[in-house]
């Protein structure tokens, strides 16, 4: 029985893997890094410690890691304010199912930017619980944000749905051991071998409706 919903919010509820690649790749080039085709994917998923870290580490920025995640999570507030990149339906779905389960939030972003969607969107009361990846000590995939969330819920991970889109999400939810509802990110397609730890794959937010969430199982048939 599913007693709470946990979302992911970069590529389920605010659509920003490509933002965040831009941002990214921009400071990088700018800064006289070495930015490759396999970057955004290697860090999706990732505590901004560790992206921050890779930036510095692997593509080669002088930066402290502590100064380059401050300017990416500048240049995104920025991007934020502008214009907020909301999935279409994110506010519909989490109406949905904020009617029948307390809901949180477990993510990746950094914590500025979370409250800064909290305070955008006018319905932050419906988010029992927010988790960043830098308030635990490891980023998707490991579990860490998601048992976290749990824990902040009050709830047994096993009875939590986890909505994600990314493959190092999904196995971050499912490792957990959450059930988990997949929405494939069309930009960074998780692989088959990742989405086949998901309970059930959807199309859209428009398909994540409370019957869906009801009946999801442990393990996708």
């Amino acid at each position: 029985m599913i007693e709470a919903v946990v979302f992911d919010l970069d590529g389920v509820l605010l659509d920003t893997e490509e933002v965040w690649s831009e941002a990214r790749r921009q400071l990088v080039e700018e800064r006289g890094g070495r930015w490759h085709e396999g970057a955004q994917r290697a860090m999706m998923g990732m505590s901004s410690h560790e992206w921050s870290r890779y930036i510095h580490d692997e593509l080669g920025l002088a930066e402290s890691p502590e100064e380059i995640s401050a300017e990416v999570v500048r240049r995104l507030e920025a991007l934020y304010r502008e214009h907020l990149p909301l999935v279409p339906g994110a506010l519909e779905a989490v109406r949905r199912l904020a009617a029948h389960w307390p809901l949180a939030i477990a993510s990746s972003s950094n914590r500025p930017l979370i409250d800064l969607f909290l305070e955008s969107i006018g319905t932050a009361e419906l988010f029992r619980a927010t988790v960043s990846s830098e308030e635990v000590s490891r980023g998707k995939p490991a579990p860490d944000v998601y048992l976290e969330a749990a824990r902040r819920l009050g709830v047994e991970p096993g009875r939590c749905a986890a909505i994600e889109d990314s493959e190092n999400g999904i196995r971050s939810a499912a490792v957990a051991g959450m059930r988990v509802i997949a929405i494939p990110n069309a930009d960074f397609p998780p692989s088959e071998e990742a989405l086949a730890q998901a309970a059930i794959v959807l199309d859209s937010l428009d398909e994540l409706t409370p019957a869906v969430v009801e009946n999801v199982k442990a393990t996708r048939s």
